[in-house]
């Protein structure tokens, strides 16, 4: 299959009719999706058989870059399990960059033996500098272009910070990446911005969020995190916005004053005012609970007392969107494929690398976020979180 759709490029190159070729390229490459999906299926589509494999599960949009132009395709979904076309893209841009860090770690000489396994694995030979050196610049570029693009739209915001280990003059040390996501009046994810640095400290928090608002972020209403050293104030100084202390987080910190006997009594109490239906009474519940909880267990009496306003903050937007606003769960899956990709390398030999690959990662995600057809706010229900006149639209089911 992959040998047609080379002919089918060949052929591209050959002839004027662009129009007439790309039509060729989408027909011949959804057929050959279909007959893909129909071997991992065990059924033509439609087909009764009590013998199929696996549920379909419709389409999703795809937009190829050919040598004809832009093709559109839309790709089978399965039940169970994934299918992704081999020959759409042969050479994904996260394992592009994957490939370059272990090629930069090899000729740095990092760690020999185990990166000589990562290569063996790869499948990578004969690696010489100038390779290094062209196939770093080719993803820095693209990159550094999709982390300093200008941000359109209004939007909530969710940031969250993971950990990896890099080599810096001989010695091996964690160092923090930030991650900013948000949903722009459109009602769709983005990546909007990734930065690395020493630590969680204050100053770092500072200049990741200017760099947003340098990029032109404006109108966020809202920005929900857990509770990092320095980001409170610098949301409602830079941002102009208010911070949503992540409840989940929050909860695991209320429980450590409660006791291991407690913990569930204590869990119970407080989702009480999670139940609520407005931030009044929210707010009234958290007190009450606190009230009761404070006579044996004042340590968390007061712990609840001084985070009833951040934890509470998402009760005053919308309820269709309160369960997404009140965590940083909606990112917690990106950062656990950060992690799953990142651990493959284990030691990153410098933070040039770290920043190829995990930005390769974003770029890749922020790319399937925007061909996904369902939004993930609709419409009318996001135009309570901007400030853009024009986002009050009927809403999209999604």
């Amino acid at each position: 299959m992959t040998d047609d759709m080379m002919n089918l490029r060949t052929l591209v190159e050959k002839t004027p009719d662009a129009d007439l070729l790309r039509e060729m390229i989408g027909f011949a490459a959804q057929r050959l999706m279909e007959l893909e999906v129909e071997g991992q299926t065990g059924a033509a589509y439609g087909e009764k058989n009590p013998e199929r494999l696996a549920q379909r599960n419709g389409y999703r949009d795809w937009i190829s870059e050919t040598r004809a132009g832009t093709v559109e395709l839309r790709i089978p979904k399965l039940r169970k399990g994934s299918y992704f076309p081999g020959f759409l893209e042969p050479r994904r841009m996260a394992e592009k960059a994957l490939t370059a860090v272990v090629q930069e770690a090899y000729v740095q000489g990092v760690s020999p033996r185990s990166v000589d396994d990562l290569v063996q694995a790869m499948g990578m030979t004969g690696i010489s500098r100038s390779q290094v050196s062209r196939l770093c610049a080719e993803i820095d570029d693209k990159v550094k272009a999709f982390l300093a693009r200008p941000i359109e739209g209004n939007w909530p915001l969710w940031i969250d910070a993971t950990y990896v280990k890099v080599r810096q003059q001989g010695r091996i040390v964690s160092i923090a990446v930030i991650v900013a996501v948000g949903v722009n009046s459109d009602g769709r994810r983005e990546v909007l911005g990734m930065d690395v640095g020493p630590s969680e400290a204050e100053t770092f928090w500072t200049a990741f969020l200017r760099k947003l608002a340098r990029r032109s972020l404006r109108g966020v209403k809202l920005v929900v995190s857990d509770a990092h050293e320095g980001i409170k104030a610098n949301v409602a100084e830079v941002l102009n916005a208010t911070w949503q202390r992540c409840r989940v987080h929050f909860i695991r910190n209320a429980l450590a004053h409660a006791g291991k006997s407690g913990r569930r009594v204590v869990s119970a109490f407080i989702a009480t005012a999670f139940a609520q239906d407005d931030a009044g009474a929210a707010r009234s519940q958290w007190r009450k609970v606190a009230d009761l909880l404070r006579p044996k267990l004042p340590k968390l009496a007061g712990f609840l007392d001084e985070a009833e306003t951040d934890v509470l903050a998402y009760m005053t937007f919308p309820p269709q969107h309160r369960t997404k606003l009140h965590s940083t769960n909606p990112i917690e899956r990106l950062n656990g494929e950060i992690k799953r990709r990142t651990e493959v390398v284990g030691i990153f030999p410098n933070e040039d690398a770290t920043v190829r690959l995990i930005g390769a990662i974003l770029l890749e995600q922020n790319d399937e976020w925007a061909v996904q057809r369902a939004r993930y706010m609709t419409l009318e229900t996001i135009a309570p979180l901007s400030d853009d006149p024009t986002v009050s639209l009927p809403a999209i089911a999604s």
